[in-house]
């Protein structure tokens, strides 16, 4: 074989397994994207049922409910035009109340509510996450604000 041949046949190896090593990187990245929802694009049907997502909003006066252990949670999370329950099984943060701005990472289940693995709550007052932010400008949040206006 000439010189020539031993070089060709060594580049294209090498673009071979860089595209390979490239697809698979790529592959990754997307089984490990998890995209943000709100309550109201949840129930629109936006989302599949068993596939990994986060849900964010306010957690609703008075749906929080904890078991006897106190490590079992079900509480509502609205975007204050559409109410979503979620259930939790796990220690959450010190920030979480009624009230307060959430998002939650976990599966959607078959009846419609959603298994949380996660749960991350707001650290100060003024913070929303953007995607949050914008939900809740888009909902009802909004109009009712606009309808407060002289």
């Amino acid at each position: 074989m000439k010189t020539r041949h031993k070089r060709l046949a060594i580049i294209i190896a090498g673009v071979a397994g860089l595209t390979i090593a490239g697809l698979l990187v790529l592959n990754a990245f997307r089984n490990n994207l998890v995209f943000f929802y709100s309550p109201t694009e949840v129930l629109a049907g936006k989302v599949a049922v068993n596939k990994t997502f986060r849900i964010g909003g306010m957690v609703e006066k008075g749906s929080v409910r904890r078991s006897g252990d106190g490590l079992k949670v079900d509480f509502v999370v609205t975007d204050l035009n559409k109410r979503m329950p979620i259930h939790y099984e796990g220690v959450l943060p010190d920030l979480f109340r009624e009230g307060q701005g959430i998002v939650a990472q976990g599966r959607l289940q078959a009846d419609n509510t959603f298994t949380a693995s996660e749960v991350l709550a707001k650290h100060d007052e003024k913070y929303m996450p953007p995607e949050a932010a914008q939900a809740l400008k888009g909902g009802a949040y909004a109009a009712g604000k606009e309808a407060k206006k002289p």
